[in-house]
């Protein structure tokens, strides 16, 4: 019987099979008894473990010579044991040791059976110490629950998220883990990359912190602008208002004096003349506080209103520009901020510059709208303005900017004063309409 033939990894084997074909006839006599007849196969279950078994060793040997692995986790008596594999250290190794990320080869069920440098300087252990433990003994315990879950969703897919590593000493790390299958290893293997985000955890507790100093300042000028807004109103109230009451109550006795008809009519003209102003007076004040007539008809006609009042009152030209501006379109955030922003700037070129005109110019552009405000008064150092935080009046012009998204910046010579104030807007608040009504 000829045994010559392909096998199954597609070399021919030579030669019979011992003991069977290939034997002269009658060789064994002379040789002693026979010896006890054994069976001649193996029942078919014995016959399928024993083949995954040979499958097995044989994809382990090809895997331990192509350097693919670099522990194995053997099972016996005492349970499962990883034990590492010496010698030949292949290309791939080098690479991953310089890596910058921590990097970690892992068993299905969490054991690490190797890590490169990297891993065990954020654990703060030796590499020796790290290789063989489970990665669930060094998450913080809240999170070994959810590491488990982490490892079966690897199994199907690449899985990432945040957990915190344990250090020798007991301190946290924040890391960003990535877990896969390793191709080739049927699941039974998993690549493990760590991201240390310690630093950017710094980072973002600076710009809290930051942010947090930041609210504080805003706060604080808030406060100032208020208090000063009071005093100026307290002020006005007893400057303005105050007197034209005095001065009614004053009229109001003298009629108690007349001598005739005629005199009490001509007291009576001046004491309603006063009682006009007294009532004028108020109202400028109280649409200083807020103006009503920006919630009725919009920004185009309270800052008509508004500028018309301050030239009589400040004797400066004001030339204002709106440009077909649509206040019915802008948000009502968006309209007392810039009514706000125009006011401050316009109270700062009365009290400081000396000037004599100003110009108030509205334009338009597919994402923005743009106020260009310009004086023709003394200017100042507007480098030093820029980080100063003493001059509330711009201050708050910057703030009421940076609260709608948008910037304020200023520039200045010997001789007049430009500021430009940009805000964002939506291509649907900036379409052109007839304004509702007018100053």
């Amino acid at each position: 019987m000829s045994n010559k033939g392909p096998r199954s990894d597609g070399r021919d084997l030579r030669g019979g099979l011992p003991g069977k074909a290939g034997a002269p006839k009658g060789a064994r006599r002379g040789l002693g008894p026979s010896p006890r007849k054994r069976p001649s196969s193996t029942a078919p279950e014995q016959q399928t473990k024993l083949a995954a078994r040979l499958k097995t060793a044989e994809e382990t040997l090809r895997a331990i010579q192509s350097g693919e692995v670099d522990a194995l986790m053997v099972s016996g008596r005492h349970g499962e044991q990883v034990v590492s594999l010496k010698g030949g250290e292949p290309a791939y190794r080098m690479l991953v040791e310089a890596m910058s990320e921590g990097a970690a080869t892992l068993s299905r069920n969490g054991a690490v059976l190797y890590c490169n440098r990297r891993f065990a300087e954020l654990m703060s252990r030796p590499q020796e110490k790290i290789i063989g433990v489970a990665v669930q003994s060094l998450l913080a315990k809240t999170e070994r629950h959810r590491f488990e879950a982490f490892l079966a969703e690897a199994q199907k897919a690449v899985a990432k998220g945040e957990f915190n590593l344990r250090c020798r000493d007991g301190s946290l790390v924040p890391v960003y883990l990535s877990l896969n299958r390793f191709p080739g290893y049927k699941g039974h293997a998993l690549g493990m990359v760590i991201t240390d985000l310690s630093e950017q955890k710094r980072k973002q507790a600076e710009e809290i912190k930051q942010a947090e100093a930041t609210r504080r300042l805003l706060l604080e000028h808030m406060l100032s602008a208020q208090e000063e807004e009071r005093r100026r109103i307290a002020r006005e109230l007893h400057d303005e208002a105050g007197q034209l009451l005095t001065s009614l109550l004053v009229g109001l006795r003298t009629l108690e004096h007349a001598r005739d008809l005629a005199d009490v009519k001509e007291q009576g003209n001046r004491l309603r003349e006063i009682t006009g102003q007294t009532i004028d007076e108020v109202g400028r004040l109280a649409r200083g506080l807020h103006p009503t007539v920006l919630d009725d008809h919009g920004l185009g006609v309270a800052l008509s209103r508004y500028v018309s009042e301050y030239a009589k009152t400040h004797k400066i030209a004001v030339n204002l520009e709106l440009n077909e501006l649509n206040s019915g379109k802008l948000p009502s955030a968006v309209q007392i901020g810039l009514y706000r922003i125009i006011q401050e700037a316009l109270t700062n070129a009365a009290k400081h510059s000396g000037a004599k005109a100003v110009s108030i110019k509205f334009a338009r552009s597919a994402t923005a709208l743009e106020v260009a405000i310009a004086d023709d008064g003394c200017g100042f150092d507007a480098k030093a303005v820029a980080v100063s935080s003493h001059r509330l009046g711009i201050q708050s012009m910057r703030e009421r900017a940076a609260m709608l998204g948008g910037t304020v910046s200023f520039a200045s010579r010997r001789r007049g004063t430009k500021i430009l104030v940009r805000v964002p807007l939506a291509k649907v608040d900036l379409q052109p309409s007839v304004e509702r009504g007018s100053g």
